[in-house]
């Protein structure tokens, strides 16, 4: 007989579940909107172009996000272990190249939006590499000193040197959700 989950552990995931909700609404709605988008692109989910573009800017910018996030091909999976495995170089580049791309649309202003963000794209097993990915592409020179500052002042002391982190999934993916007028149910 197959044993039931007991009601402690679905409160838990309930609470889980509702944290990652109250994480994403603490977000700015260009965060937000980014976000849905970006999982969109990175996980396949929607037609991206249908669903988000509303002018040829927004066409453009999505065709550069599908072509840039072609490289989480080649990062899921391959989460080094520790900075000596093999490879950590090429991953480390790869990741901060993504990060400074989706930091330089100028819609992600911390770090706990960019760390939703990756911890959907990639899993759990990439929180220990945010940090300093994060810090990396927020200090590179594509981005603007005053927005620079900003970012780097969002990480906080405890997420920069966080001993452990912890390996469970994010159970909370966003979506887009069309809007429903209250005279369109009559």
């Amino acid at each position: 007989m197959a044993s039931q989950p007991s009601a402690a552990s679905g409160n838990s995931a309930a609470a889980l579940t509702l944290a990652e909700l109250r994480e994403f609404a603490s977000f700015e709605p260009a965060a937000q909107r980014y976000i849905k988008r970006a999982l969109d692109v990175g996980l396949v989910r929607e037609d991206a172009f249908k669903r988000w573009a509303r002018n040829a800017d927004e066409t453009t910018s999505i065709r550069m996000h599908y072509l840039v996030y072609q490289d989480l091909k080649l990062l899921r999976g391959n989460v080094p272990d520790a900075p000596q495995e093999e490879g950590f170089e090429h991953f480390m580049a790869l990741l901060v190249r993504l990060a400074a791309f989706d930091l330089a649309q100028d819609k992600i202003d911390n770090f706990s939006a960019f760390r939703f963000l990756y911890e959907r794209l990639l899993g759990p097993d990439v929180r220990p590499w945010l940090p300093s990915a994060y810090c990396a592409a927020a200090a590179l020179p594509q981005i603007r000193p005053e927005r620079r500052k900003i970012l780097l002042q969002s990480i906080s002391e405890a997420a920069a040197t966080a001993p452990g982190w912890s390996l469970r999934a994010p159970v909370f993916f966003p979506e887009w959700v069309e809007w429903v007028s209250g005279d369109a149910a009559h």
